[in-house]
């Protein structure tokens, strides 16, 4: 009996071995397939990351390109603005100068009526106040006016 079990024993550790040397393999072959599917996965990550990075650099070279175009547009509202700031300038000197010289007229009016007291025809002056800004309805405004430069400095 003891042959016999011996021989049953030895035939079931043959067997465990096969078995085991199956399921090694077995192993193996889940652990290459694991290898190989973390391989993939990793380049599909790699290629998502570089997917990403292209788009955030084309991102940036709109942004870029936007940005240029502001700057350009606000240099040239800036210039714009400081043009049409300095013509605004002269003609307000204008227009003061040209009040100025209505409040002299006026002035000068006045003390040659009360001086002669003779009511002279003052329809020119009666005239609405766009006839004012209009030099050719007044002979005597037809005198340039000058303003110097340093005039209209900041």
């Amino acid at each position: 009996m003891a042959s016999s079990s011996g021989t049953s024993s030895g035939s079931s550790l043959i067997q465990n071995s096969g078995s085991e040397e199956d399921l090694q393999t077995l192993m193996d072959q889940r652990k290459r397939k694991r290898m190989i599917s973390n391989r993939e996965s990793a380049r599909r990550s790699r290629l998502r990351k570089q997917k990403h990075l292209d788009d955030l650099l084309a991102q940036v070279a709109q942004l870029r390109k936007e940005n240029r175009q502001i700057i350009t547009s606000v240099s040239l509202t800036t210039q714009h603005y400081s043009t049409v700031e300095a013509e605004n300038s002269i003609l307000r000197a204008q227009v003061s100068e040209l009040s100025h010289r209505l409040e002299s007229l006026n002035e000068i009016i006045q003390v040659l009526n009360a001086t002669t007291g003779i009511r002279r025809d003052l329809s020119i002056f009666n005239e609405p106040a766009d006839s004012f800004l209009n030099p050719l309805n007044m002979p005597y405004l037809n005198q340039p006016i000058m303003a110097s430069a340093d005039v209209f400095q900041y």
